[in-house]
């Protein structure tokens, strides 16, 4: 997924279409869609919410975003994040890697490089998120009917 590390954006932000709210077993949940893109399919997700709280959006205005905790992958290190679910379709990139997401990783930001732990290798990854639904609150993708056939729609 093409991500953009923002130093400025404190919270991470996802882009997700047909969002919407449900609970199960006592639960709030959250349903959405992830938009197709060069880079993977389209996917349907069901989530735990592990939040809701406002969020400025790129002009400045506070807005009540649902936030989810997933896990993330950078390069070879792995740990949980907590990411905001927004409409980004005006934006550039899916997803923005937001300030608390990388703090205490012990990584180094540089401006003007891209991709230092190498191009995505989009040839070997299975185009679908690496999650699962578990206890561990992580994203799973829910079944699509529509796109069992494989083919990107």
């Amino acid at each position: 997924m093409r991500t953009k590390i923002d130093t400025g954006a404190r919270t991470s932000a996802l882009h997700v279409g047909d969002l919407s709210f449900f609970e199960r077993e006592g639960v709030k949940w959250v349903r959405f869609t992830i938009p197709a893109s060069e880079l993977h399919h389209s996917t349907h997700v069901e989530v735990p919410l592990h939040d809701e709280r406002p969020i400025k959006n790129t002009s400045g205005v506070p807005e009540n975003r649902p936030i989810i905790e997933v896990l993330m992958k950078l390069g070879q290190r792995r740990w949980r994040i907590e990411v905001s679910l927004a409409d980004r379709s005006n934006m550039g990139f899916d997803m923005i890697l937001g300030r608390t997401a990388i703090r205490r990783r012990k990584l180094l930001v540089n401006p003007g490089r891209s991709f230092l732990l190498g191009e995505p290798d989009v040839q070997n990854e299975d185009r679908q998120p690496k999650t699962h639904l578990s206890e561990e609150r992580t994203m799973a993708p829910v079944q699509d009917k529509q796109n069992e056939g494989g083919g990107k729609p």
